[in-house]
């Protein structure tokens, strides 16, 4: 897998971010004796001292670290200190193909045997086990359980045989050339178009500028294999080389075997220079204009170069967090700009932070409204010169300091309870960037200590820093159709340059008033019911209200809830479609009571919780959490959004004006998967309205207060909801609560439905082609369809059936034909509105190949119908569905939306319990019963092929 920088990310077309958050804490560890006494700010960064850290004589470093969550497994890495950025003129995509080739045989697992012995151990291939390639490093991650002596054991010979044993047989190259070129050809597109032409001007025509981690066509398709090899015997070797391991394990152990296997590595004679490489700095602003015919919108980014900022003492460590406090007032203040009744852009983004090689920078990104250029960054940058001139206030920076303060204290709470793959990334990074690591208790020790005497004028100073006019450069992404309508780069560098004036200074503008002016009349609980295999309790309100709780201790700073009723948009005819399916998002738009959404936004600063109210096409519902010191103010913003919903016609005019030109914009250049999309969800919509892909003119149907009134119809009976409580309380505790908040909600006894709107994937037999794309690709879809006993055994049987083919066909159509990089195979299987299931398998792959891969799938399929699984790919989904399993019934988030779905459905809540009796049900000859049930006549192919060339 190859992988970018964030910020690389984002400039390649990736989503936008609008706000970011404050920096998290460095990582999670063991207390400490230190003391928010006093802080001597000169000293170093201290480490954490529940990582175990070595080195052995060879040169490999090695991080060790107890974790016991989740029980029962570790988290491996194995660390290369190498990158594209090293291989020479004829190595390029090198870096990333031996990155592949670890998975295609070494000296203790030939061929494809580590992957098939993984997957017998309840490891997913891709999921869990996993690699990625970048400029700088070679990363392989590897999830195992600690449970199996045996299995632990292997997973270290693994890591040892990706070091140093990779055989690299020439047979098994010229098979993954294919999977590689594949791969390469998922990323084609206007952004790689795009990118290719920018990146030597932002990259100063550095070496990064000239080596994309995915390589070059022509290097991939012709290197030698013993090209391969010079790569994998330059660069593999131990002094280049970190083995991170986390988790429920002796560290004592750990070592030994680390010892003992990677001891044996031996030190390369004469070992080949590890350069590192930079982005030279220049004086002049570089402004590159770039076009494609398939993107959509118009980006524009504003990139402040400057070096990098590297964290090294307790005074550098107060640095970030004043740049943390700055990232969060600036982000939020872009974000208001959005509330608008004609917001200046579709989007906006001012951030500083990493960005490549030696380098740091801070970037300003706008998306143009319309193709307006000039007004959506001048939006952005008037902002950033906002802060110049006048400075953030002395509120927003308070409020800033409580959000951070919440989030390190959430942290520091969860210290006992935190995953252990949140702490190996923390490692690597300080093995491949020296980025430091240190303990929560120390982080918030510091935090408490210095973050009080951060003053205001510190953090306004920081935008001195970050914006110059030199090492600069400007970036605009436009759709071809719009070339001669672009500013020139003189024109965009006048925006730049002339910028900020006549600003007023930013009024922080807040409400001082309780959240409900009214308090509810409570309503007791008046029946209770015990599922104690589960741990659940079952509550009936006086109101009609039903509730249920499962106290857990799997975290201690979270609990989850969320509610659902029948109802949703099935209630609604097909002129109200509109106002309906928009209802939830343009009243949660005005906020709630006398708040605002920006005001709603300030109240909560500093508490930690969130409640999205929704309404859908069978139900309406309520998502939420809160830490238990907040949910008292979580309910309470729960149930004013049940009983005070609030309107805001020119928030909600500047919504729908974004989502105009935003629709617009994918009418004028729709792009390829787009088409393809839309073409899909109609298809098997049966071409029903409201499976029609949102145009502009469906916005123009919706009307405001039909919308207020339908999301009041929805959430006007408390009584018909079903709330769930998952997480860190006790039913004593939280009881008067929830009699207060959920029993003071308006409530009778009259149950809803929905209606059953008879949108069906077709039935019988329908092919799709859509020709859309200037790129040499293809996508297909293939979709089996149709009615199902809803049964806890036919679902199991679903979702082997599933995951047995999807290994077959990565055994046949990636690793036998080279022809696919990926491809999956899932059920999707609902209750409601009638019993039905979708099968679908997808994957990409070149035009030419299309038929055969489609042909070798059925060939797949025809072999389950005739024989069924084979008994190994059987026990490989029983030991992962297990495996699985195992983590989630010690996950709040798992327990929410599985006792949801329970109740939901009318199934027993305590059927997770019974897992393993479902599970001994597949065998070959269900497997082929499922095939022959499931993979049948109602089939649609739906393939995206290239634009035919006139």
């Amino acid at each position: 897998m190859v992988r970018f920088p964030v910020l690389l990310n984002l400039l390649c077309g990736a989503s936008l971010v609008i706000a970011q958050p404050v920096p998290k804490p460095k990582t999670v560890a063991k207390p400490t004796t230190s003391s928010a006494a006093s802080f001597k700010l000169n000293s170093p960064i201290p480490v954490d001292p529940a990582v175990k850290v070595g080195k052995l004589p060879n040169g490999l470093t090695y991080y060790i670290r107890k974790n016991a969550e989740p029980k029962n497994r570790a988290e491996l890495r194995l660390v290369i200190r190498v990158g594209s950025v090293l291989e020479t003129d004829n190595q390029q995509g090198l870096a990333h193909f031996m990155e592949h080739m670890e998975f295609n045989g070494t000296k203790n697992f030939p061929k494809n045997e580590l992957v098939n012995y993984l997957q017998s151990a309840g490891v997913r291939f891709g999921a869990d086990l996993n690699a990625y390639t970048g400029f700088d490093e070679t990363v392989y991650q590897l999830p195992v359980p600690t449970d199996s002596i045996n299995v632990f054991n292997k997973a270290f010979q693994i890591l040892e045989d990706w070091a140093h044993n990779a055989t690299i047989d020439p047979a098994e190259v010229d098979k993954e050339r294919g999977v590689v070129l594949e791969e390469r050809r998922l990323g084609r597109g206007a952004g790689q178009r795009m990118r290719d032409k920018y990146f030597p001007a932002l990259l100063n025509n550095s070496q990064y500028s000239k080596r994309l981690p995915i390589g070059t066509e022509q290097v991939l398709t012709t290197f030698k294999t013993e090209t391969l090899r010079q790569f994998y015997h330059d660069w593999y070797r131990p002094d280049l080389m970190a083995v991170v391991a986390v988790g429920d394990f002796d560290v004592k152990q750990v070592e030994g075997i680390i010892r003992e296997k990677f001891g044996r590595i031996p030190v390369v004679k004469n070992p080949r220079p590890r350069t590192e490489y930079d982005i030279p700095a220049h004086k002049d602003t570089k402004v590159v204009i770039v076009t494609d015919p398939e993107q959509p919108n118009t980006v524009i980014q504003v990139i402040y170069k400057r070096p990098e900022i590297k964290e090294k003492t307790l005074n550098d460590l107060r640095e970030s967090i004043k740049r943390g406090l700055f990232n969060t007032m600036l982000g939020n203040r872009i974000q208001e700009l959005t509330q608008q009744a004609n917001p200046p852009f579709l989007g906006g983004y001012s951030n500083y932070g990493d960005f490549l090689g030696n380098l740091d920078a801070f970037t300003s990104i706008a998306v143009a409204k319309g193709g307006n250029v000039e007004q959506a960054i001048r939006a952005v940058l008037n902002e950033n010169a906002r802060v110049k001139q006048f400075g953030f206030t002395a509120t927003e920076l308070e409020r800033a300091k409580q959000e951070f303060m919440t989030s390190v204290e959430q942290a520091y709470s969860e210290r006992n309870k935190t995953r252990s793959s949140s702490f190996v990334n923390d490692y690597v990074q300080n093995f491949t960037e020296k980025e430091p690591y240190t303990s929560i208790e120390f982080y918030y020790d510091f935090l408490k200590k210095e973050q009080p005497g951060i003053k205001l004028a510190e953090v306004n100073a920081l935008v001195d820093q970050f914006i110059h006019n030199d090492n600069r450069a400007v970036i605009v992404m436009a759709p071809e159709k719009d070339k001669d309508k672009l500013p020139t780069e003189a024109q965009i560098l006048s925006y730049i340059d002339d910028s900020g004036k006549g600003l007023t200074a930013y009024e922080d503008k807040t409400v001082d008033s309780p959240l409900l002016v009214t308090q509810p009349t409570a309503s007791p609980v008046v029946s209770e019911k015990k599922i104690s295999d589960i741990g659940v309790t079952e509550w009936t309100l006086k109101n009609g209200v039903k509730v249920v709780l499962k106290p857990t201790d799997f975290k201690n700073d979270q609990i989850l809830f969320s509610a659902n009723s029948f109802g949703g948009t099935s209630l609604y005819d097909l002129k109200d479609f509109q106002s309906a399916r928009f209802s939830s998002t343009l009243t949660a738009m005005g906020g709630t009571g006398a708040y605002n959404q920006i005001q709603l936004g300030k109240f909560l600063a500093g508490k930690q919780v969130s409640v999205f109210p929704y309404v859908g096409e069978l139900s309406e519902g309520v998502n939420g959490s809160a830490a238990p010191k907040d949910l008292e103010t979580a309910l309470q913003l729960l149930y004013s959004y049940f009983t005070q919903p609030r309107k805001d016609p020119d928030v909600v005019k500047g919504f729908l004006s974004n989502q105009r030109s935003a629709l617009q914009n994918q009418i004028n250049t729709p792009t390829p998967q787009k088409v393809f999309q839309d073409t899909v969800s109609v298809t098997l919509g049966g071409n029903n309205p409201r499976r029609q892909p949102l145009k502009p003119d469906d916005l123009d149907k919706i009307d405001l207060d039909r919308a207020l009134q339908i999301y009041q119809e929805r959430f006007a009976n408390g009584g018909d909801f079903r709330f769930f409580f998952v997480g860190n309380f006790k039913e004593e505790q939280i009881k008067p609560l929830i009699e207060k908040y959920l029993g003071g909600l308006p409530g009778s006894d009259k149950p809803e439905k929905f209606n059953d709107l008879g949108i069906r994937i077709p039935s019988g037999q329908i092919s799709k082609t859509v020709y859309k794309g200037l790129d040499p690709k293809a996508s297909v879809q293939l979709v089996y369809s149709g009615d199902l006993s809803w049964s806890p055994e036919v679902t199991t049987q679903l979702d082997a059936l599933a995951e047995v083919l999807e290994i077959k066909l990565i055994e046949k159509l990636r690793e036998e034909e080279s022809g696919v990089y990926g491809v999956g195979a899932s059920a999707a299987y609902a209750k409601y509105p009638v019993p039905r299931y979708t099968f679908r398998i997808n994957f990409g792959c070149g035009p030419e190949n299309v038929e055969k891969l489609i042909a070798k799938t059925q060939e797949q399929i025809n072999e389950l119908k005739k024989n069924g699984a084979l008994p190994a790919d059987i026990a490989k989904f029983k030991a992962e569905t297990r495996r699985e399993t195992e983590v989630q019934l010690k996950d709040n988030q798992f327990w929410l939306g599985y006792l949801q779905n329970q109740y939901y459905n009318g199934d027993a809540p305590d059927e997770v319990l019974h897992e393993n009796e479902q599970l001994e049900k597949v065998t070959v000859e269900s497997t082929k019963a499922a095939a022959n049930k499931y993979l049948g006549e109602n089939f649609i192919r739906l393939v995206l092929m290239p634009e035919k060339k006139q």
